[in-house]
């Protein structure tokens, strides 16, 4: 998964969020496929958010491909006592926001993009790294017998 480091870096960016907008009563990393990554969430469930972040994902990614609408970016939910915001964070996460009915929306989006760019940059980049395949085969690795079936890589799910 995602370097300690990095899961540092997004948790920092997370804190600084909520201390920008007021109004923000948690914010929340996730995999798309709902594992917590960081979280600042008092008083709620991280994995159970980041559980019903991804099944929200992939109902809203099949409604912008059925509708033509593009590649997922943002799903809005208001609730009687406030919102749920998610957003885009590079090709593997998401961004979750839990908002007081009195934020200012356009504040809540432009500071969510925002700041799911960079934790999507930090997630991407930490990803590439992990995953990047060595450069120079070992010595002592024994030649792959002729008979041998091609394996593919894993690939990261998208």
């Amino acid at each position: 998964m995602v370097p300690e480091a990095e899961v540092r870096d997004v948790l920092d960016e997370l804190q600084r969020l909520r201390a920008r907008v007021p109004m923000l009563s948690g914010a929340l990393a996730a995999s798309t496929d709902g594992l917590v990554l960081a979280h600042d969430t008092p008083g709620v469930e991280a994995e159970g958010v980041a559980a019903l972040t991804a099944a929200a994902l992939g109902v809203s990614i099949r409604m912008t491909d059925a509708t033509g609408r593009g590649g997922f970016r943002e799903l809005l939910v208001r609730g009687g006592n406030g919102y749920i915001a998610t957003y885009a964070a590079g090709s593997s996460a998401v961004l979750t926001l839990l908002a007081e009915d009195r934020i200012n929306v356009g504040r809540l989006h432009l500071e969510g993009r925002r700041a799911g760019a960079r934790i999507g940059e930090l997630v991407d980049a930490a990803l590439e790294r992990v995953e990047r395949p060595a450069t120079h085969t070992p010595r002592a690795v024994p030649p792959r017998p002729a008979t041998a079936p091609d394996r593919a890589l894993p690939q990261r799910p998208t």
